[in-house]
């Protein structure tokens, strides 16, 4: 049977996996990224790992999730947040000349959405986001079971839309994204805590972390409504390391979309915590593989 190999590039690690067309896991394995992370060091500890992985050489395709935006033919690595020296680096070019098997990438949020769309949280639906909630807001658009890339590839940067025209400057150049409200440098800079810490609070009962998480689900709808009403997903996927704490905005948000959204664009809409966790950049740089090489 053919077998496709997942990767999923970020700063401090290199996750990898085999799987068969059907989504079964036959190997795993995760290595350092390089320090520093030049493309060249990147490639050749990505090129060594292929090797520990598909020792047999059983492998027709491989897929790549990288930190930043790819461009639209998934080829190239626009940028690579958190990676030194990415710009305009042909990574599919040089792994398919190493390794001789079709390669594609694409931004890793988009792969994680994928991810979650082929076996996790959104497997039963059609047209659904993705919104991860860590470090910085990303996101993922999946449409007709398909990723939306939009015409240049850097389609679904969910965490950049405006939230609050006067809010905090973004490095996205905008001002007050999403982002700057929603990622776990945002709760710091609110709160004056981390994430997992008002979690705890809210866990063990705390009047002033539940208000918190509240207040934060009625913005996490707000800054969704507009998607909802442009996109009308089945389902929106919460993943991320602030995920963790779901139980504690998601009656808050669910009450507030239905406040802000028609019925009609809302009809059985499902807000659902992602499930693949970690593993969800792996499993959707795999699908995008076996969809390129396959075609479908």
């Amino acid at each position: 049977m053919d077998q496709i190999v997942g990767i999923d590039v970020g700063g401090t690690a290199i996750k990898l996996g085999r799987f068969t067309p059907d989504g079964k896991c036959l190997q795993s394995l995760i290595v350092a990224t390089p320090q520093p992370t030049t493309p060249a060091a990147v490639v050749a500890v990505m090129l060594d790992a292929i090797a520990q992985i598909d020792p047999d050489n059983q492998t027709v395709a491989i897929g790549v999730g990288t930190p930043g935006p790819a461009d639209a033919t998934g080829r190239i690595a626009k940028i690579a947040i958190n990676l030194a020296g990415w710009r305009d680096v042909p990574l599919a070019d040089w792994l398919e000349i190493k390794t001789g098997k079709p390669t594609v990438i694409a931004n890793d949020a988009n792969c994680a959405g994928l991810g979650e769309a082929w076996l996790g949280a959104g497997r039963h639906f059609q047209n659904l986001i993705l919104l991860t909630l860590g470090t910085g807001v990303g996101g993922a658009i999946i449409l007709d079971g398909k990723l939306f890339v939009g015409h240049q590839g850097a389609a679904g940067e969910l965490g950049l839309i405006t939230f609050n025209p006067n809010g905090p400057i973004c490095n996205s150049g905008n001002q007050g994204s999403l982002e700057q409200y929603a990622s776990v440098n945002a709760i710091r800079r609110r709160t004056l805590r981390e994430a997992a810490e008002l979690g705890a609070l809210a866990q063990a009962g705390d009047a002033e972390a539940l208000t918190f998480w509240q207040q934060y689900g009625i913005d996490l709808a707000i800054g969704l409504t507009s998607l909802i009403y442009v996109l009308t997903p089945e389902a929106i996927v919460i993943g991320g390391g602030v995920c963790a704490s779901f139980e504690f905005f998601l009656p808050a948000m669910k009450a507030e979309i239905e406040k802000r959204v028609m019925p009609t664009s809302r009809t059985g809409l499902q807000i659902l915590p992602a499930e693949l966790g970690n593993f969800a950049g792996i499993v959707g740089a795999a699908k995008l593989a076996w969809q390129r090489y396959s075609g479908s």
